[in-house]
């Protein structure tokens, strides 16, 4: 009998595995394709990578400048996508390492829910049953494809799987979609100069994002090559070629060699057995602040709940449910999430935005400054000018920041502490800043804030 029996080895699995493990708790983790699931082999590490080695081709090909002069710089398309394979199974070794360290039992195979009641659950994996006290769903989410015409045994149609497997470049490619993962492969296209074009359903980009943020980043890209089709509908799509009606209602239609899906993805909710134990389901598996669905001993975390799909959120949220499980005071909130955006440049935002908070009714006070107030940022991005907003509440509190700007993933995780941990903007202000850094740019906005 195990104390833990985990499905699916991605950031909400193999974080709570490891976790489990660590505390004592006899665990093992039922895995059908490879460690790290969908973040590390089909998202977030593999197109970090990609867009990295886009970034130095950038810099390569910018390098004047900065007082550099290159000649002839080309980029060699099959040596990046080998790298990044490379990259992901360093990755993937090395939580198979955390597993064996924590004496985790993992098994490489498809596994099905059998059976379960109040004191343990039955895993049916390989023809052989595992009985286990408690069970963790962590099955994650699969790229939404729309029943839009066309889409069926389309070659020409990939999803962000199939477009990370591509061993030559595209002539050209649609997305459809311009979402986080959308612009983040028209970022990458973009920068290797191949023509790329957006069609998007809502009058903006990064829908849910800052407007003002997502607008002036589809303005850099805008100069920078891609065409944006906004509040435009795909209608159906014929071999390679995107049917959509535009925002005032005309047909209209665009080619490209390779057609990008990218309009979302939805929480992997069958396959599995989930029908054979009685757990509540929304839009995802229903769970309390503890990660508990109705079924006391059956939690569930990371995408499956299909909350906030996100690879920080899953560790989080797994983490959560094993402190519940071994009585450890914790619960999950969701008001300090980040969200990053790995474009050149890039977008950081954490907290509600001036939209959220003004249809919710809450009084702000804002602060607006140029990234250019940071002296690092002026001497490592010429040319560049970027925004950074910190919403205050009028208690003086830290509602959400907003940052467009390179480097602002790596600082952005000073706002989320800011947020958890209800700091005011005072004491905010007696925190000492590393000089010069990017970062820096939080501290000149707080004093702009009365």
């Amino acid at each position: 009998m195990y104390d833990l029996a985990i499905l699916g080895g991605g950031p909400a699995g193999y974080v709570a595995a490891e976790n489990a493990g660590a505390k004592g708790l006899k665990v093992i983790l039922f895995e059908k394709r490879e460690l790290g699931g969908v973040c590390l082999n089909e998202g977030c590490i593999p197109t970090k990578t990609l867009l990295y080695s886009a970034k130095m081709f950038d810099h390569a090909q910018g390098g004047k400048k900065y007082g550099i002069t290159t000649e002839n710089v080309v980029y060699d398309y099959k040596k990046i996508f080998d790298r990044k394979t490379k990259v992901v199974r360093k990755l993937v070794a090395g939580i198979k390492m955390k597993m064996e360290h924590n004496n985790i039992e993992v098994v490489r195979a498809e596994a099905y829910i059998k059976k379960g009641d109040a004191n343990s659950i039955t895993i049916a994996c390989n023809e052989q049953d595992y009985e286990a006290k408690r069970l963790l769903i962590c099955t994650g989410s699969e790229a939404f494809v729309p029943p839009i015409p066309g889409t069926e045994n389309n070659e020409a149609i990939l999803t962000n799987r199939e477009i990370l497997a591509l061993t030559t470049a595209p002539e050209s490619l649609v997305i459809i979609g311009g979402g986080v993962i959308g612009m983040e492969f028209a970022s990458f296209y973009n920068t290797l100069g191949i023509p790329v074009t957006v069609v998007e359903m809502l009058p903006e980009i990064l829908g849910g994002l800052d407007k003002e943020v997502s607008e002036m980043l589809r303005g850099i890209y805008t100069k920078k090559g891609i065409k944006f089709n906004l509040s435009c509908k795909v209608t159906k799509i014929d071999g390679n070629i995107v049917y959509y009606t535009d925002a005032e209602g005309n047909e209209q239609q665009i080619e490209g060699d390779k057609i990008l899906m990218s309009v979302g993805r939805r929480p992997v909710l069958k396959g599995f057995g989930l029908e054979n134990i009685p757990v509540e389901v929304e839009r995802g598996i229903k769970v309390n602040e503890y990660m508990q669905t109705s079924m006391p001993n059956v939690y569930a975390a990371g995408d499956v709940t299909g909350f906030s799909l996100l690879a920080h959120t899953a560790s989080r949220e797994g983490e959560v449910a094993v402190n519940h499980i071994l009585g450890i005071e914790d619960r999950m909130e969701y008001n300090a999430i980040p969200g990053i955006v790995y474009t050149n440049p890039e977008v950081s935002c954490v907290g509600l935005t001036e939209e959220q908070a003004q249809s919710q009714g809450i009084e702000y006070k804002l602060s607006k400054l140029p990234m250019t107030y940071a002296g690092r940022f002026v001497a490592e991005n010429e040319g560049q000018t970027g925004l950074c907003k910190i919403l205050v509440s009028t208690d003086n509190k830290v509602l959400g920041v907003h940052i467009l700007g390179n480097s602002s993933s790596e600082f952005i995780c000073a706002a989320c502490m800011a947020i958890t941990n209800k700091l005011t903007i005072d004491e905010l202000r007696r925190t000492v800043f590393p000089h010069p850094t990017v970062c820096e740019i939080l501290k000149e906005g707080l004093f702009e804030i009365a």
